[in-house]
């Protein structure tokens, strides 16, 4: 049985967020990091290896080394050993920072989904332990993280399922769809960074928000919709795209700094 099924929703469509830099601002990781130095989790020589590698992933995102290994084995090297409460209870410190960085627009995009009955997950490579409470606080359907195999109550240090980052994200949504009757044609995918091509590709309504260059070129290529997501404004939506039935979101491009294959927005 799938380990997604436990946050499975009836309806046939759902929007897949990635976590850094869509939904928040910045990386998850030096927030993590940071609070787990603050419990005795970690020492000081990774805490500043880790802050700045989430300053350098800000500025220019996606390096062209080979992320994916290195976060894997960074978030199975971190949680090896290390019993599933220790990781859970870091979440009063990380969850709330977090909330305090998700972006308006981001909030407003998910208003909007759910008032079209439609489900919402965070999908991130970070511990399934920290994006399942975020998802929550959001009031979202739920999260889909990493997770780490557990015996006798500590973390063996190998997989529990896809690594959520790259093609891993299309097995974990692919795997939720199954099981909650989703129709992936239907569904919509938001993501800043070329490394989650295969989430957005997986969808029928992909958005980018705050692309690096090479998401970018794809997306005006391909006729998607780019979204220039501000940190913090005070009005969030400036427009809702043409036609909103009922209870549906309109498929294409929509709230603010939409723009589809052309110019950059103009923000609020």
């Amino acid at each position: 049985m799938s380990e997604y099924v436990q946050v499975a929703t009836g309806g046939p469509s759902a929007a897949f967020f990635d976590l850094d830099r869509t939904l928040i601002a910045g990386s998850s990781a030096f927030t993590l990091a940071r609070a787990a130095r603050a419990a005795h989790l970690m020492p000081t020589d990774e805490l500043i290896r880790d802050a700045f590698s989430a300053a350098v992933f800000k500025m220019r995102g996606d390096t062209g080394r080979d992320v994916a290994a290195e976060a894997r084995d960074r978030i199975l090297g971190f949680i090896a050993g290390r019993r599933r409460e220790e990781l859970q209870s870091l979440n009063e410190r990380v969850i709330p920072v977090l909330l305090g960085k998700i972006r308006p627009e981001a909030r407003r995009l998910l208003d909007l989904h759910r008032h079209a009955g439609r489900a919402t997950f965070i999908v991130s490579a970070a511990p399934a332990e920290i994006v399942e409470p975020l998802a929550a606080s959001l009031g979202m359907t739920g999260g889909i993280g990493t997770r780490g195999v557990i015996v006798d109550g500590a973390y063996t240090g190998e997989l529990d399922g896809p690594f959520c980052y790259g093609q891993g994200k299309v097995d974990a949504i692919a795997d939720l769809a199954r099981w909650d009757n989703l129709d992936l044609a239907q569904c919509y995918a938001y993501s800043d960074s070329s490394s989650d091509l295969p989430m957005l590709n997986a969808v029928g309504h992909p958005v980018v928000v705050n692309p690096d260059s090479t998401l970018e070129r794809h997306a005006r290529a391909h006729g998607w919709p780019v979204v220039q997501f501000r940190q913090r404004t005070r009005i969030v939506a400036r427009r809702v795209l043409t036609t909103i039935g009922a209870v549906a979101i309109a498929g294409g491009g929509f709230v603010a700094g939409v723009n589809v294959g052309g110019r950059r927005p103009r923000l609020i």
